[in-house]
Formats: C-alpha cells, sequence, structure tokens
C-alpha cells in the first residue's frame, strides 16, 4: 500500500474513532512495524492469530472454514485482517468501547427518529413540524436548490460544468473516478442472456410426460435441451436458483422423464450450466470498475459465445430435419464442452478470487501453461491470455517508451502517488520523489512479468525525468509488445527500452548538467577540500558565529560568505552561487543521536522542541547547497544532510584548532617571563602542543585518510555505472562511509569525540581569560602560581582520561574488526608509545572490574 493511500486511511480511521492522535505519528508507527516484519515471522504471526480467534470463537470449525474458504479465493488483506482481529481480542478497552459503539449504532437503526439528525439539515427541517408551519412561498426556491443538491449527493451525481471539471482532472488523479452502470440485470433481468430464476420453492414443470412414447419424449427432451442451451428454461427442465453468485448452475429435470433419457441428459446438461457461468461473468465484468483487462476478456469471451450461438443453431436446424437424438447431440457437442468447461473454470476462477488488471493475467498465464498437454486447450487459453492482455501491454508501452502512466482502473503495476502539473514542479525534489513517487504494486505484477519488473518501474521512472526536463522522449528502438508462452519477445524489448532510457538519462545527468561539477563543488565546500577559502571564511565570520543563535544576522553571514567566495581559489567554481548559509535549531550531536535513536528506547528524549536547546552560531551554523532538477535526484535533501553532518564535525574541529593556535600566540608573550615565571607555564604549553597535536591528527585523518580515498573509490566507481541507480548507489555508499569513518555513526566514539572538543575549548578559554603577570608583578606570583599550576593539571587530567577513553574504543574496535580504519588514529595519537601503558593498565583492570560486578550480582 503506498505511503500516500495509507496516511489517508488512518486520517479517516482517527476522525471516525473520534482520537486527537497524529497521523504522521500513526503512519510512521505502521511502517516501522511494517518495515520490521520479516515475511516468515509474518506468517508465523497469522497462524497463531488464527489459533487464538479460534480458541476464542463460539464455533471454532466454522471459524476456520470460514478463513480458508476466504484463503482460497485470494482476498486481499486477509491476513493483516487476522491480526487486527487477534490485536481487539486481546484489548479488553478496545473491545468495551467497539461493543458500546456498536450499541449505540444498533440503537439508531432501530430509532430512525434519532438517526434523522445525522442524514443532514434537510431531513431535519422537514421533520420539524414548528418549521414546516414557519415556511413561506418566499423560502420555496432556496429549499428546491438544497433539496436538489441533496439529491445529486444521495445518487451520486457529479454534474459539473466543463470549467470545474478541467480543474477538477488537474486536481485529482486520473485513477479518481469511474462510471457507474445502471443495474440493469436486476431491474430487467429479461435483458440477461442467462436463466431467469424468480420462482421459489419446488420447481414447476408442464404436464407429466408418462403417457408419452420414449421416441417422443426424446424429441421433447431436445426441444428443452437447445432451449437451456440458449439460457431459456424449458418444459421439462428447469433451472434451479443459485446458491451464490460465483455457484455452478444446477438443474432440475422432471420425474416424469423417462429414466435412460433423464440420465443421458444429465449427462448433457454441463454444458448449459458453463454457458450460464460464461454469461454472468460476461455481463458483470463488462462494468466499468472492474478495469480494461477483464474488459478485454470479456470481449474474448464474447466473440467465442457467438461460435457457439451459432454451434447451437445450427443444432436446431438438425433437429428440425428430423432423425437427430440425444446420441447425435452428444457426440457433436464433445469438442464445445470442453471448450465451455475450460471458459466457464477460468470465469469461476476470476469471479471468486475477485482478479483484477495483473492478477487477472496471473491466472490466466497459470491455466495457459498447465494446459501443457492438451494442445486444444493451451491454445484457447493462450488466444484469451493474448487478448485479456492487450490493453496491459498498451499501459506498459507507453510507460516503458514513454514514461507516461495511463492506468484509469488501477491495474498496471507502477502506481503513480503524485500528480503535479509540470508547470507547478518544484525546483528542488527530495529523495521522497525517487522512492515513492513511483511505487511498485505487488498483487498487480504479472506472473510472466516478475522478473522483470523493477527494470520496468525504472524504465519509466527515468523517461518520466527525462520528460519533466523539457526532452522530446522517443525511443528508437519502440516496438509492439505481445504476450507469448516464451518470454524472450517481451522481455528483450524491455530491456531494449531500459537500456536506452538509462543510457539517456544518465548522459542528461552526466554531460548537460554536469554532475561531477557539481559534486566537485559541493566536496570543496562542505568537506573542506579548498582550505583557503574556508580559512577566509572563518576569519570574517568567527566574531559573528561566536554570538547566540538569536543575536546573530543572517544576511551578514551571507555577505561574508560571498566575500569569502569572491576573494578565494573558490572564485574559479562556476557552481559557487548556490552556496547558502543555514544556522539550525540542534547542534551536531543532537542531530546524531536523534537519527541514531530511530527504533530504539532513547527515541522519546530527543524530541525536544528546538527552543530548549541554547546555541551558539557554531555549533548550529551549516552552508546549504541549492540543487535545480534533475541534479536534485542525486543530491537530495538526505544527501545534503549527510554533506552538513561531516561539515559540522569538521568545521568544529577546524574551530578548536584555531582557538588552541591562538592560545599559542598568546603564550609568546611567556619569552619575556622570569625563569621562575616562564616554568609555571611550562605544563600548559605542553598539554596545548598534546591538544593541538590530537585535534589536528584527527583532521588529517578525517579528511585525508577517509574523505579523499573514499571520493577516490567513489570517483572511479562513477565512471562505470550504466543508469542512474547505480549513481545513487554509489553515492550513498560514499556518504555512509564517511560518516561511518569519521565517527559519526558511532554514538559511544562521537559523544567522546565531542568531550574532548570540550575539554579543549574549555582549556582555551582559561588560558586566554587568565591575563600574563606585569613585569612589576611576577614576583608575587608563586603565591597565585600553585592554582594555575592546579588548574592545568586537572584539565590535563581530563583531558588524559578522555583521549586515553577514545583510544580504547578504537581498540576494542581494531579487536573485533582488523580492518578497521579507525586504528590509524590509534597508530597517529599514539605513534611514541606515550599512551601504550595507561591503555594497558586499562584493558587489565577492566576485566577485574567486570568480575567484581557479577560477583556483585551474584
Amino acid at each position: 500500500m503506498s505511503e500516500f493511500k495509507l496516511h489517508h486511511l488512518v486520517t479517516e480511521l482517527i476522525e471516525h474513532l473520534g482520537s486527537r492522535a497524529s497521523p504522521e505519528w500513526c503512519v510512521e508507527n505502521l511502517q516501522k512495524d511494517s518495515a520490521a516484519t520479516s515475511l516468515s515471522s509474518y506468517n508465523h504471526v497469522t497462524q497463531s492469530c488464527i489459533r487464538q480467534l479460534a480458541r476464542k470463537s463460539p464455533d471454532p470449525q466454522s471459524f476456520i472454514a470460514k478463513y480458508e474458504e476466504l484463503k482460497a479465493k485470494d482476498t486481499d488483506c486477509l491476513r493483516p485482517f487476522v491480526q487486527l482481529l487477534s490485536v481487539i481480542s486481546e484489548d479488553r478497552k478496545l473491545k468495551e468501547y467497539l461493543q458500546k459503539n456498536a450499541k449505540k449504532a444498533t440503537t439508531e437503526l432501530q430509532n430512525p427518529q434519532v438517526s434523522q439528525g445525522s442524514i443532514g439539515s434537510i431531513s431535519g427541517a422537514v421533520a420539524d413540524s414548528k418549521v414546516i408551519e414557519n415556511v413561506t412561498t418566499k423560502d420555496l426556491p432556496r429549499i428546491r436548490i438544497r433539496l436538489q443538491k441533496e439529491a445529486e449527493i444521495a445518487l451520486g451525481k457529479r454534474t459539473l460544468p466543463s470549467s470545474k471539471r478541467e480543474n477538477q482532472g488537474k486536481a485529482r488523479h486520473p485513477n479518481y473516478h469511474s462510471p457507474v452502470m445502471p443495474n440493469w440485470n436486476n431491474v430487467r433481468p429479461n435483458m440477461n442472456l442467462d436463466f431467469i430464476t424468480d420462482h421459489s420453492g419446488p420447481a414447476l414443470f408442464s404436464a407429466p410426460l408418462g403417457p408419452i412414447p420414449v421416441c417422443s419424449q426424446e424429441s421433447m427432451l431436445l426441444e428443452d435441451i437447445l432451449s437451456c442451451l440458449e439460457g431459456a428454461e424449458g418444459d421439462y427442465i428447469v433451472p434451479d436458483p443459485l446458491q451464490g453468485p460465483y455457484e455452478t448452475r444446477m438443474f432440475s429435470i422432471s420425474e416424469s422423464v423417462d429414466p435412460s433419457l433423464r440420465e443421458f441428459t444429465e449427462k448433457i446438461l454441463p454444458l448449459a450450466s458453463h454457458y450460464s457461468m460464461v454469461m454472468r461473468f460476461i455481463q458483470e465484468k463488462s462494468q466499468f470498475e472492474y478495469g480494461q483487462v477483464n474488459h478485454a476478456l470479456t470481449a474474448a469471451m464474447t466473440a467465442l459465445m457467438k461460435d457457439y450461438m451459432v454451434f447451437v443453431a445450427q443444432l436446431e436446424t438438425a433437429h428440425r430435419k428430423g432423425s437427430f437424438t440425444l446420441h447425435k447431440l452428444w457426440f457433436f457437442i464433445q469438442p464445445t464442452l470442453h471448450t465451455m468447461e475450460i471458459l466457464a473454470n477460468i470465469a469461476s476462477t476470476i469471479s471468486k478470487s475477485g482478479a483484477k488488471g495483473g492478477k487477472v493475467l496471473s491466472l490466466l498465464h497459470e491455466r495457459t501453461s498447465s494446459y501443457t498437454g492438451d494442445p486444444t486447450g493451451q491454445e484457447l487459453c493462450l488466444y484469451l491470455t493474448q487478448k485479456a492482455c492487450v490493453p496491459y501491454m498498451e499501459i506498459l508501452e507507453k510507460w516503458v517508451y514513454k514514461g507516461v502512466i495511463c492506468d484509469p482502473y488501477q491495474e498496471f503495476l507502477v502506481e503513480d502517488n503524485e500528480v503535479i502539473q509540470k508547470e507547478e514542479l518544484p525546483l528542488d525534489y527530495s529523495a521522497d520523489y525517487w522512492e515513492k513517487r513511483y511505487t511498485i504494486r505487488r498483487e498487480r505484477i504479472p506472473v510472466f512479468l516478475e522478473r522483470v519488473a523493477d527494470v520496468i518501474l525504472r524504465t519509466g521512472k527515468y523517461l518520466n525525468v527525462i520528460r519533466q526536463c523539457g526532452k522530446n522522449v522517443k525511443s528508437p528502438q519502440a516496438e509492439e509488445i505481445v504476450y507469448t508462452i516464451k518470454k524472450r519477445q517481451y522481455v528483450e524489448a524491455i530491456e531494449k527500452a531500459y537500456h536506452f532510457a538509462s543510457i539517456t538519462l544518465l548522459q542528461l545527468l552526466m554531460q548537460e548538467n554536469d554532475l561531477m561539477g557539481r559534486l566537485r563543488s559541493v566536496k570543496h565546500y562542505f568537506l573542506l577540500d579548498q582550505g583557503d577559502f574556508i580559512v577566509q571564511f572563518m576569519d570574517s565570520c568567527e566574531a559573528e558565529l561566536s554570538k547566540n543563535i538569536d543575536d546573530i544576522v543572517p544576511t551578514r553571514l551571507e555577505s561574508l560568505l560571498e566575500l569569502a567566495l569572491r576573494t578565494s581559489a573558490a572564485n574559479g567554481d562556476p557552481y559557487k552561487d548556490d552556496m547558502r548559509t543555514e544556522l539550525l535549531p540542534y547542534d551536531l550531536m543532537f542531530q546524531m543521536f536523534k537519527i541514531l535513536s530511530i527504533e530504539t528506547d532513547e527515541e522519546k528524549e530527543y524530541r525536544l522542541p528546538s527552543d530548549k536547546l541554547q546555541l551558539l552560531g557554531l555549533e548550529s551554523f551549516s552552508f546549504g547547497y541549492e540543487v535545480k532538477w534533475p541534479v536534485s535526484l542525486v543530491l537530495n535533501r538526505r544527501a545534503i544532510a549527510c554533506y552538513q553532518m561531516i561539515f559540522r564535525h569538521l568545521f568544529y574541529c577546524k574551530h578548536v584548532e584555531r582557538l588552541l593556535c591562538r592560545v599559542w600566540i598568546c603564550n609568546k608573550v611567556a619569552k619575556s617571563f622570569a625563569l621562575r615565571a616562564a616554568k609555571t607555564y611550562a605544563s600548559a604549553f605542553a598539554l596545548r602542543q598534546r591538544m593541538l597535536n590530537c585535534v589536528q591528527n584527527l583532521e588529517y585523518y578525517m579528511m585525508v585518510e577517509v574523505i579523499e580515498p573514499n571520493w577516490v573509490t567513489f570517483f572511479s566507481s562513477i565512471n562505470k555505472v550504466n543508469n542512474v541507480d547505480d549513481v545513487l548507489v554509489c553515492h550513498s555508499d560514499f556518504l555512509d562511509n564517511c560518516l561511518k569513518d569519521c565517527m559519526l555513526t558511532n554514538p559511544t566514539l562521537l559523544r567522546t569525540v565531542n568531550k574532548l572538543m570540550a575539554v579543549c575549548v574549555q582549556f582555551c578559554h582559561f588560558i586566554q581569560e587568565t591575563p600574563p603577570p606585569s613585569p612589576e608583578h611576577q614576583s608575587t606570583m608563586a603565591c597565585d602560581s600553585d592554582s594555575f599550576e592546579q588548574s592545568i593539571a586537572k584539565f590535563n587530567l581530563q583531558f588524559t582520561a578522555v583521549l586515553v577513553g577514545l583510544l580504547d574504543k578504537i581498540s576494542e574496535l581494531g579487536r573485533e574488526n582488523n580492518g578497521e580504519k579507525l586504528l590509524n588514529v590509534l597508530y597517529r595519537l599514539d605513534f611514541n608509545t606515550f599512551y601504550t601503558e595507561q591503555l594497558e593498565r586499562l584493558c587489565t583492570d577492566r576485566p577485574m572490574v567486570e568480575n567484581g560486578k557479577e560477583g556483585t550480582s551474584g
């Protein structure tokens, strides 16, 4: 079921239940539940639900029999419905609520006066005698107009003016409405080509045939049989009322008929039963709502029924000429009986399963394949399947050759979930367009197209994108797609169309829209590839970004970004004007943990409103990027969000590095101190250098050892792709690998790195806020040196503890996976084994701590 239809149904259900729940929240939970459920567990849950419901049912055997009957008919949504019943049976409050509403609805039905108010204001006004007394002749036109409106709604009329109808057609899905035919079969039963059975009770026959000779009885029975073969009851053979709309027609033969003739007649009457089944199928499935496939199938059956009627007329002619017997009739109908039996079986199967569109074609294909040892039956089924496939294949041809869906009855395997006119197309399509605009409806896929269903979906999507870019779509290899038992012909045609569409769209993206140039531009800015630009930008914006987010002027940031772009090497980038600045209402930690906590117990913690986060500009800042169609298929919102998360991580590390460098510049004044005073700053200088070395090595690792190799791999892969889907996969893999190796997808590592940066920032602020002693006060500095050195020692201890913790977590990951790229961080930061001893001590103490915990719990 598509997301749009699911949202509509959930909204209606919430309105009927009077709930205040958010439809978006319900849809989100339903999708998560459905995604987390595998097919095997789904079947297991369904069987357990059936057993549970059968135990609670007053008549378990009847319940199981009804379920098997519905399952045999391949009823849609049967398993979810059974699970829904199981959930209701387990929820006591829900059962009480439903019983209460059921009693209320029953009361309203039994007391029409109470329920009249819900019918409408017109009926309520008419029922009120006081209002009727106050009606004057001036009110009659107004009342007449209101009555006409109510009557149109009640009869389902939608008589709109042509202008309104055109506007409605633009706003609504083409599958929105189909014409409704009058129910002539019930209103005027004599128009039917099937039997009319309006009698109840025992069948009524003409006078008994007892005294009539057997040869005369045979002639009279022949008259009756020929009438029954055309859908008309005879004098001594009467059709029984149907037990169900799709059940086999049975007949009653007069008891006065000779037993030998009766037995022979019973062998011939199945032909009349088959005729009845086929005619009922043709009359029902010819209605608009049953779709074009059923229409084509009934048209093919109608052509066969014309031949059948000609055959019956020939039998009547032979009977009129005389010397025609039941034996001859039995001999002549043998080929026709076989044909009609096949038609009746097909009609019965389709009707009982409620099949439509692709499901009908699947049933016909399976029936065709099953008649492998019967050339006549297989030829008949192949004829019906080919005729029924014609409208479906026409829809398929328009989709794979033009990228257009013309499916008024919702039969095609691809469903369009959004109707937008070309002039209304937004410039920034999100990833939802590619993933959700066109979706496959698995229940509509014919069996013989199941293997190429995904190819069909992608072919039309590619052509649709090309067409929306204003390009003329015309496949040079367009050929008619015709159903055959061997799949080679239509599979080859579909694959040729797919090859043309994929190559055309790929050329459109790569050459005309310069996709790789766009991606290089994004890499320059978001992944800090353009070194002088980011330095100039931070030099000019650092003061502004140090303010609270509410005090920052966005237009000033835009102006400073423009200045940095124009005065750096980025000025040569043709796509620099697409850069934007953004101030997000959350920091990187909140953003990442909100994503990583989806479907976990911690998810509720990250649903806080954004106004509770007091942020600085440095914590909320990120670049934005304007992308136009069709490049937005690749650089969609998800991809831009991933680039932004990597940028925010690198940007903050670069900010911390600049703070430490600024501390280094400020500390140059220590060269003028006396020896004793300078020694006081020695530990602070050493800690600053360790912090700077740590931050720079982290930056080097992320930019040189993670991003650059992944970019080279991505660039080499993108030159080998054959379609846009491969481009999306390569780009997604590149971003996922960068996020993972930059420690953004591991909550423990990300939290540790964030603590490390926080300690560095606190240290920088402490050093900058502690003024250096003047020459005349250097002699009195001894009393304050103890507190200064204690603070530095405290920072040293914090930094070392956090850094060792980070290295320990990286080492643990390396023990689990020898190919872990994060081990390079360990080698860089512990290049001289400075932290090795502390790491070994930590690894030794950890088992002792864990054993102590187990002993305490035991």
